[in-house]
């Protein structure tokens, strides 16, 4: 099983950007399916992107569509997030999550919390008004 390390938060100003990193150990890295999820203060866990092993197919909620890229380089163990055009509602507690299997199998959700058994530490991302 990966171990996940977060990396790349910060304080950034409203409409700025901030690169995550996730880096997994193991040896088996593109089996996994990796997604982003995020936590604000007060408020549940929410789906922020993912993508497949290959790396081919990605998701994105709707809040983050068109700002946000999560992509990975399967030969670094790396999933990364560019957040681009960043809104002071992006705040929150960033993680990366790891599930077993290349893709997503039919009829199970991505977006939920319990779909994924590896997580890290998380980063803490702050954008100001």
């Amino acid at each position: 099983q990966v171990q996940l390390v977060e990396s790349g938060g910060g304080l950034v100003q409203t409409g700025g950007s901030l690169r995550l990193s996730c880096a997994a150990s193991g040896r088996t890295f593109s089996s996994y399916f990796m997604a982003w999820f995020r936590q604000a203060p007060g408020k549940e866990r929410e789906f922020v992107g993912a993508i497949t092993g290959s790396g081919f197919t990605t998701y994105y909620a709707d809040s983050v569509k068109a700002r946000f890229t999560i992509a990975r380089d399967n030969a670094k163990n790396t999933v990364y997030l560019q957040m681009n055009s960043l809104k002071p509602e992006d705040t929150a507690v960033y993680t990366c999550a790891a599930r077993e299997g290349r893709t997503i199998p039919y009829g199970r959700n991505y977006r939920l919390p319990n779909e994924y058994a590896t997580w890290g530490q998380g980063t803490q991302v702050t954008v100001s008004s």
